[in-house]
C-alpha cells in the first residue's frame, strides 16, 4: 500500500521539476508521486516521463490539455492510491530530513491504527534571490507532536489561518468531501483547504520545515501585479467557500469545529476584498459588492455569521472608498514585510 500520494501540477516546468521530484522520490517506494502535465508547451512532459521511466514504481505521469491547478490536482486525486494526499507545485520541494521524519511518523501511526484525518505540518517562504527564508510556524497555537481535535484548538488569530501547504489529507477525506476544484482559476488552495475541513474529526501537528515554498518569481499568483490581474479567480474561489455548505450544515459540528469554519470564512472574505481593492480595474470592487449581495441572498445566515461577528467587521462597516482601500493594501504591506514572501 501506497502510504501518501503526492501530485505535482506541472505547467511549463521545465526550470523546476529537476529540484521538486528528486526531493519526492527520496521517499521510496511507499510514496506516488503523481506528475501531472497540464498542456505545457515546453519539456515538462519529457522531463516528467523521464522520472517515471527512472522510478517506474514510485512516478506516474498524467499528461492532459490544459486546465489550470486545479484540474491537476482532480486529475491527481481520481488515480491516488496512497492512504494520505499533498500537493507539491512544480516549483517548490519538500526538505528531506522533515520529510523523511513524516513518513515514518505516518507508518508509525498506521501500524498503531491512530491515522488521524490531516497531518499539518510547518512550511517555508524561500526567496531565492535575496536568500531570506521565513518559517510558517503555528506551535503557539496548536498542540505539538500529539493527536488533537477541534477543542483542543485556541481560539485562531489570523496568523493561524490554515494554509495548503501545512496540510496532508487522508484522502478518503478529500473523495467524501466532493471536492472537484474549479478549472482555470487561481487561488484554489482556499477551497482545497476549506471544503474537506468539514469532514476532519482527529489531526497531528508536526513542527517541522517539510514543505519549501519558492517566492518572489515575477509569474507567481501571488505577485502584486498578478494578483490584480486575477481578481476575478479570486471572486469564483470566494463564492465556493460560501456555497460549499449552510449554517444549518456548520451547526451539526462541534462548537470548536464550526467557530474554525468560520473564522476560515472570514480570512478567505478578507482576502477576496484584498483583491478586488488591488485589481484597481474598472468595477472590480463593484463586482465584490455584487457577489456579497448575491452571497447572503443564497446563505444568509452564514454570511451575517461570518461578516459580522468577526474581527473584519470594519471592511463592511467602513464604507468603499480610499480609507478601506488604504487600510486592506496597508494590510498587506504589513504581511509581506514580514514575512518576505514577496
Amino acid at each position: 500500500m501506497k502510504i501518501l500520494s503526492i501530485v505535482v501540477p506541472s505547467y511549463n516546468a521545465e526550470k523546476y521539476l529537476d529540484r521538486s521530484v528528486p526531493s519526492l522520490v527520496v521517499g521510496g517506494e511507499d510514496v506516488e508521486v503523481i506528475i501531472v502535465n497540464d498542456g505545457s508547451k515546453d519539456n515538462t512532459l519529457q522531463i516528467a516521463r523521464k522520472y517515471e521511466k527512472e522510478f517506474p514504481n514510485i512516478v506516474k505521469v498524467i499528461d492532459k490539455e490544459n486546465g489550470g491547478h486545479g484540474s491537476g490536482i482532480n486529475a491527481a486525486l481520481e488515480i491516488a492510491t496512497g492512504l494520505y494526499f499533498k500537493c507539491c507545485d512544480a516549483d517548490d520541494w519538500f526538505a528531506k530530513d522533515a520529510y523523511l521524519e513524516f513518513l515514518d511518523l505516518i507508518r508509525k501511526h498506521i501500524k498503531e491504527g491512530t491515522s488521524p484525518d490531516l497531518y499539518l505540518t510547518n512550511f517555508v517562504y524561500n526567496r531565492l534571490d535575496t536568500g531570506k527564508t521565513h518559517v510558517h510556524d503555528c506551535t503557539t497555537t496548536y498542540p505539538t507532536n500529539r493527536f488533537m481535535t477541534w477543542e483542543d484548538f485556541k481560539s485562531p488569530n489570523n496568523k493561524d489561518f490554515f494554509m495548503m501547504h501545512m496540510f496532508t489529507y487522508k484522502t478518503e477525506i478529500l473523495r467524501k468531501s466532493g471536492l472537484h476544484l474549479p478549472e482555470h482559476t487561481f487561488y484554489v488552495d482556499n477551497l482545497y483547504v476549506y471544503q474537506p475541513l468539514y469532514y476532519v474529526k482527529t489531526m497531528y501537528y508536526l513542527p517541522v520545515g517539510l514543505y519549501q515554498y519558492y517566492v518572489g518569481h515575477a509569474d507567481q499568483s501571488i505577485s502584486y501585479e498578478n494578483m490584480a490581474k486575477n481578481y476575478k479567480h479570486a471572486l469564483r474561489v470566494y463564492e465556493k467557500v460560501m456555497t460549499a455548505y449552510t449554517y444549518e450544515d456548520l451547526k451539526k459540528l462541534t462548537k470548536a469545529h464550526k467557530r474554525y469554519m468560520i473564522f476560515s470564512i472570514v480570512v478567505i472574505e478578507a482576502l477576496t476584498l484584498f483583491y478586488s481593492v488591488v485589481g484597481k480595474k474598472q468595477g472590480s470592487k463593484k463586482e465584490y459588492r455584487l457577489l456579497n449581495k448575491q452571497i447572503k441572498q443564497q446563505n444568509k445566515k452564514l454570511y451575517y455569521k461570518a461578516s459580522y461577528r468577526t474581527r473584519f467587521i470594519w471592511s463592511h462597516i467602513v464604507p468603499p472608498g480610499i480609507l478601506r482601500d488604504f487600510a486592506v493594501s496597508t494590510g498587506y504591506k504589513i504581511v509581506k514585510k514580514k514575512t518576505g514572501w514577496y
